[in-house]
């Protein structure tokens, strides 16, 4: 048996069209990495980019918004969930502004030590955007100051004012000056130290005015409605320093960037303190929003957003604008062909390669965790019994993959289904998407949990097994389809992560060829399972579907 340490293998071109982008000191837009899960996106910024992106000149943020799941991040010590994020316990807003804005902070501060960000031009910024007289004078604490004292000379006190809070340790432990302090001239020195001063108080003034919209903020959140000027409140500090950093960018002197890995946490946070924040999805665009604006007008630092979600391979550009709102990497992984060279000879026989391409496909994630449970102690006691075979180590995976990451998801997409009927009840949904002929258009008019549940799995089986009759993928724009993401149960499956939508090309499909093998076999044991009057109920959804996704899926019969 090979005994040989998993490799993080190069993908050259990728890389380049990701370095290029990098590389440039201000960009007009942001640029989102996606694909499905599995495929070695985060390993590829951390194991072999991100090093790089932090050398010389270069200085390269980054943010995982999913450490804040931490029984499901190995930085607490568990591993990646296969399936979405969503299916995790939802992290606290809080949380996630906190990892973001001392991110943006310490980086601010590495500016600041280079002498590219000064306190002039932290005034400047603030001004720009902020009206800063009332603020300043509450933070300075004289009410004496006459009315016609400029906004510059208000500045300049309530830093000396903010200097006097802080020795001379603590602002050289910020910028880590150590014993390059003592060989500074006085000037020098105090370049500096004003700067972080200022940048402190910058804070200080939007946590102020931020404070005066904290009863707005509460009743909004009360009232389920939408503030542009109370989103951006709620953003103005990471957006500030990013600004700054932008204005800061400066080729082979001071090179900022930022990745963000994990984007679609934020959108699903929870809010916690109501006067604090509006709500998760709500700071999550109002933050992008203000990103793709400053690149639009004035440049921005290359940012980076990373994630498995398939709503930001296409939904996302609609949402924010139009299709060419983002740049769009996207990273299938390794083809069958590409892992098999890899693969091969080095971690895997040609005949254990032929079992593995056939049930799993060559999802690096997979390939990664098959060989873990090869070399495990699980192998060994299988090979004591000469009657066991590599295809029982994979069998044991598929039961894995099935109880632990299919099974689940299928539950809660179930109760994704069970909610859209119950909103569908209430009048929560449109008249338009329970247009005549949809399959999904009548659901239990009685407040019935058990109709619902019913309801729920007949749709989501029907779904499937039309999937399973168009050979598990179909073009969602070029055969103008788009009608699919109406559909509660395609919906579903794409938000827990068990179908993927890609961009280009346009097709919805499984994540991995070893999860359709689960969701085949978890619709075989359903209708097993399903009593006569439901399978009644599922052969009308059958020809309703038909007669409504003929175009789509039952003629079509994409692969």
């Amino acid at each position: 048996m090979v005994n040989k340490p998993w490799r993080i293998l190069p993908r050259p071109l990728l890389e380049t069209v990701l370095n290029n982008h990098a590389q440039h000191h201000r960009v007009h837009q942001p640029l989102i990495f996606h694909g499905p899960r599995g495929v070695g996106k985060t390993t590829l910024i951390l194991e072999r980019l991100l090093g790089e992106w932090n050398k010389g000149p270069h200085l390269t943020g980054y943010v995982d918004f999913a450490e804040c799941i931490k029984d499901h991040h190995p930085q607490h010590g568990e591993s990646f969930p296969w399936a979405s994020w969503s299916n995790c316990p939802k992290p606290a807003l809080s949380d996630c502004r906190t990892k973001l804005e001392e991110c943006l902070e310490s980086m601010a501060y590495q500016g600041v030590k280079l002498g590219s960000i000064s306190s002039q031009q932290i005034f400047s910024t603030l001004n720009k955007w902020h009206g800063l007289s009332t603020a300043l004078r509450r933070i300075i604490g004289k009410a004496a100051l006459s009315d016609k004292v400029s906004k510059s000379v208000l500045w300049d006190r309530a830093v000396f004012a903010q200097s006097a809070r802080y020795n001379a340790n603590e602002i050289d432990g910020v910028l880590s000056l150590g014993e390059k302090a003592k060989s500074l001239s006085i000037e020098e020195a105090s370049y500096y130290k004003e700067a972080v001063v200022a940048l402190r108080l910058a804070k200080e003034v939007i946590k102020v005015q931020h404070g005066w919209r904290a009863n707005a903020i509460a009743h909004l959140n009360r009232t389920g409605g939408f503030s542009r000027s109370l989103a951006n409140s709620c953003t103005d500090w990471p957006c500030l320093l990013l600004e700054l950093l932008s204005e800061a960018a400066e080729i082979d002197h001071f090179q900022p960037k930022l990745v963000i890995n994990n984007i679609e946490v934020l959108r699903n946070a929870i809010l916690k303190d109501e006067e604090s924040s509006v709500s998760g999805p709500m700071y999550h665009d109002g933050l992008i929003w203000r990103i793709i604006a400053l690149g639009a007008n004035e440049k921005s630092l290359p940012v980076i957003f990373v994630t498995s979600d398939s709503y930001y391979s296409y939904r996302a550009y609609l949402d924010f604008g139009f299709i060419d709102i983002f740049i769009s990497r996207e990273n299938f992984g390794w083809t069958v062909q590409e892992a098999q060279l890899h693969m091969v000879d080095d971690y895997f026989s040609n005949s254990e390669w032929r079992i593995i391409a056939e049930v799993l496909g060559p999802n690096p994630r997979h390939l990664f965790e098959l060989y873990a449970l090869k070399q495990s102690n699980y192998h060994g006691k299988i090979m004591i019994d000469k009657s066991m075979t590599f295809e029982d180590i994979v069998d044991a995976y598929l039961a894995y993959l099935q109880l632990n990451v299919v099974n689940p998801a299928m539950d809660k997409a179930l109760e994704l289904l069970q909610k859209f009927a119950a909103d569908a009840r209430s009048g929560k949904i449109t008249e338009d998407r329970l247009r005549f002929g949809a399959p999904w258009r009548h659901p239990p008019q009685k407040d019935d949990a058990t109709m619902r549940f019913e309801w729920a799995k007949i749709q989501l089986m029907d779904f499937l097994q039309s999937l399973v009759k168009a050979g598990f993928g179909f073009n969602y724009l070029a055969d103008w389809s788009l009608e699919i993401f109406e559909d509660p149960a395609a919906v579903a499956l794409i938000e827990v992560g068990l179908l993927y939508a890609s961009r280009d090309p346009s097709f919805i499909r499984p994540v991995s060829r070893g999860i359709e093998r689960c969701l085949v076999r978890w619709l075989v044991q359903e209708r097993i399972q399903m009593s006569y009057k439901n399978m009644v109920q599922y052969r009308w959804q059958r020809f309703i579907r038909g007669r409504s996704y003929r175009h789509l899926l039952l003629q079509l019969g994409y692969k």
